[in-house]
């Protein structure tokens, strides 16, 4: 690689880059997930697991902040794999960001985004998919200009979903509950409620792709990321105990759009267009984060491999890497048609996302360890606290995860580590013609 070309630059403050991360992890999939939460969560448990979910996700969280802080890199948690496993692991990880999950995650917003604006004008399932295409399109074109828009982007729409938010939780505990029979008993699956809720907190791994370009030192990287998870836990926990006093636990079980449910209640039809509103800036927000950190991802994995050198340059000048962004929107793009002829986009891609993404958490937990033991610890100026506890205890829930995931959802599951397997065919190709 050559040096003296255009890199990332140092250029985000600690207030600008906190909101960053926090867009990285707060999106309004929290009000499509809940229903599914309070469905398989046991009697007196749906509020504590969205406190445990935020407890543990920032066990987690710290583990990377280690990692971001010894070794600053937008690639983020590429860069970590590869320096642990080596670069071949790093490539198929970055391959599995492109093709599943964030790209995945990029069409799954997509289309929650459309779902919930069809609320408002009713739209086929063929308008649905191009509503949600030109809402990539148009958000890959803005962090094409140049970054400080991206970023700027970025933490205006993060403000407003916080305000929108708010304005959902004071809905909640402004109505009367309503008188409701329990849900009936049944079978509860732990695994599956924990599978969505921590797919609500997911993304504090994308943080550490800031720390490149953070301002603040490597320190900086802590606050930012507990700044980020403290505040989410804080709107989740308020407003899923919102929602849950608003509608009771059976209604919300059953709800397809549980924060315009609260919202209609407590202030008529007006409701529950403010919440198609938070909806859509939220599902804004989430995809011009993912936008983000995929391309920075996909930039730092291009630069070894020489087919796919035009993808790892940096251009200087507009301080992003526009051809990432192109090939992440384009593979985004695919999936959301994809996606859309399943007739559930949303539930298509959580099935197909989730497998892959427990199982480089789990290796990247395991990265924490072997790169501690590697450089010591003199070399990491920020340490997980009860090193290795952490790191062990999260990658033994990540692979809980992964198998609830694997056994418990629908064939998407399958087909998404299916593709991260032709992501290994293809890094072996590479590199035997590399050799």
């Amino acid at each position: 690689m050559d040096r003296t070309a255009p890199a990332p630059r140092p250029h985000l403050g600690l207030i600008p880059a906190t909101l960053v991360a926090l867009g990285m992890i707060m999106s309004t999939d929290s009000l499509k997930t809940a229903p599914t939460v309070a469905l398989n969560a046991a009697p007196g448990q749906f509020v504590w697991l969205w406190i445990g979910g935020g407890v543990i996700s920032l066990i987690g969280a710290l583990c990377y902040v280690e990692m971001a802080c010894a070794f600053p890199d937008a690639g983020g948690e590429y860069s970590f794999l590869a320096r642990a496993w080596g670069r071949r692991v790093g490539a198929v990880y970055a391959w599995s960001r492109f093709a599943v999950m964030h790209t995945g995650w990029i069409a799954l917003m997509a289309h929650l985004l459309a779902d919930y604006a069809s609320a408002l004008v009713p739209l086929d399932g063929g308008a649905r998919t191009l509503l949600a295409l030109g809402i990539v399109g148009l958000l890959a074109a803005i962090n094409c200009i140049h970054v400080r828009l991206g970023f700027g982007t970025q933490a205006v729409l993060v403000a407003l979903v916080a305000l929108g938010f708010a304005a959902v939780i004071v809905a909640g505990f402004a109505v009367s509950p309503p008188v409701v029979d329990p849900l009936p008993a049944g079978r509860h699956h732990l695994g599956v409620a924990m599978i969505y809720v921590f797919l609500a907190y997911g993304g504090w791994s994308d943080m550490a792709t800031l720390s490149a370009e953070l301002r603040a030192g490597p320190r900086g990287m802590a606050v930012v990321t507990m700044g980020a998870i403290g505040l989410l836990m804080v709107l989740y926990v308020a407003l899923n105990a919102a929602m849950a006093h608003g509608l009771g636990l059976p209604a919300l079980a059953h709800s397809t759009a549980p924060g315009a449910d609260v919202a209609r209640a407590a202030f008529g039809p007006a409701g529950a267009v403010l919440v198609v509103m938070v909806v859509t800036i939220s599902g804004l927000a989430s995809i011009n984060s993912t936008l983000i950190v995929c391309a920075r991802v996909t930039w730092a994995a291009s630069q070894p491999i020489p087919a796919l050198r035009r993808i790892g340059i940096w251009h200087g000048e507009r301080g992003t890497p526009v051809a990432a962004v192109l090939a992440v929107a384009g593979c985004s793009a695919l999936l959301t048609v994809l996606a859309g002829l399943t007739g559930n986009g949303f539930g298509a891609m959580v099935d197909y996302m989730t497998p892959v993404y427990w199982l480089f958490i789990a290796l990247g937990m395991a990265a924490a360890i072997r790169l501690r033991r590697r450089y010591g610890a003199a070399r990491f100026p920020v340490r997980t606290p009860l090193f290795p506890l952490f790191p062990l205890a999260f990658g033994a829930v990540a692979l809980a995860m992964l198998w609830s995931s694997l056994t418990q959802l629908g064939p998407g599951a399958l087909i998404g580590a299916g593709v991260m397997m032709v992501g290994v065919g293809l890094e072996a190709v590479v590199h035997r013609r590399a050799a």
